[in-house]
């Protein structure tokens, strides 16, 4: 039997020098236009010929949306610099390494090579049903089969579910939301900086989108403040394989401590629910409280209040309460402590 494939959706390719002129491309095309950063988001939806954007403007060739710079009260990274060079940066490494150690175990070498900070905060949740084609609810259909007595939803949210039960599938996110960053977007009406944890926009605000962009907007840059430099920071991912896979859950935690006790804290998780969730009555739970296992052990039973687990998720409730207590004891992340390959731990290790 002959095997058929259809290629890409036809589109015009768009490639704008200078940031300016894609913000004016996106204000002129609306929502016929697609943005590329890295590609690695893009080329699924494009080639599965799920998405059928009239327009794509790659942003490859705008410079000036790439690199890291030092700013008068911390650091400015440009929405096209690529995961590997945020990486490997010595600013970030010594100031900031919650972030490198974050986009170190996004997917393989090969995709951090390829792959930007701002197409790793702005990629679309992560569902096979909806990422199949299938008319749920986020793609404009009238059913989430994911949440249903036959959906397969081992992955899905356990938090802020409303008719869409996919989870935000960032690492990024949960670091840059722990260390304050702000999204500089460029807007027809000019610049806007948004909070990281403002960025990322719920079901029950818009099932249709997954951050604030709207037709005509484009995300410039990331600034991380001078606020949390140095801190006590703690990131840890958990997936089924230790390369080129998405989180199961990730955890991510700034804290200063002195004398033993934490004075401040931000904690982020993402995979949990349909964006990544600041964990705000966690973080005022634990200042003036002792940086140990006992403290992360409150925090951990306090992080899954609320939680409503699936039909094939409900280990995600004890992988998160153990996650924020490790984040907040500073127990040694199982993937540096561990020379050979992760078994399976969802259950066996963090449960």
């Amino acid at each position: 039997m002959a095997v058929f494939r259809d290629v890409m959706p036809a589109f015009d390719l768009l490639q704008p020098s200078s940031a300016a002129e894609a913000q004016s491309l996106l204000e002129d095309n609306g929502s016929d236009a697609w943005v590329m950063a890295g590609g690695m988001d893009s080329f699924d939806w494009l080639k599965d010929r799920i998405k059928k954007p009239k327009v794509l403007v790659d942003l490859s060739g705008v410079d000036e949306l790439k690199g890291i710079r030092a700013t008068d009260d911390g650091v400015e990274i440009g929405a096209m610099t690529t995961l590997t060079e945020i990486a490997n940066h010595p600013e970030i490494r010594k100031n900031y390494s919650l972030l490198s150690d974050a986009v170190s175990v996004v997917a393989s070498p090969q995709i951090r090579n390829q792959g930007t900070l701002g197409g790793n905060v702005s990629q679309d949740v992560r569902c096979w049903y909806y990422r199949g084609g299938w008319p749920c609810y986020r793609a404009g259909g009238n059913i989430c089969y994911a949440d249903t007595p036959v959906g397969r939803n081992r992955e899905h949210a356990i938090f802020g579910a409303d008719r869409c039960v996919a989870v935000h599938p960032s690492d990024s996110a949960p670091a840059l939301i722990a260390l304050d960053a702000k999204f500089v977007v460029e807007t027809p009406k000019g610049e806007r900086q948004i909070d990281a944890e403002d960025y990322f926009v719920g079901p029950e605000v818009d099932i249709t989108r997954i951050n604030m962009l709207e037709p005509g907007f484009l995300l410039t840059a990331i600034r991380i403040p001078a606020t949390w430099a140095g801190a006590k920071f703690y990131f840890e991912k958990v997936r089924d394989r230790n390369v080129w896979d998405f989180p199961l859950m990730n955890v991510a935690s700034a804290m200063k401590v002195s004398g033993g006790n934490i004075s401040a804290a931000r904690i982020a998780v993402s995979a949990v629910a349909p964006k990544p969730m600041r964990l705000k009555n966690v973080e005022a739970a634990i200042v003036g409280k002792p940086a140990n296992a006992e403290t992360g052990i409150m925090a951990g039973k306090m992080a899954v209040e609320g939680a409503v687990p699936l039909q094939f998720n409900a280990y995600k409730i004890p992988l998160m309460r153990n996650l924020v207590k490790r984040a907040i004891a500073g127990v040694e992340p199982f993937e540096q402590a561990s020379r050979g390959p992760a078994p399976d731990r969802t259950q066996q290790e963090l449960a």
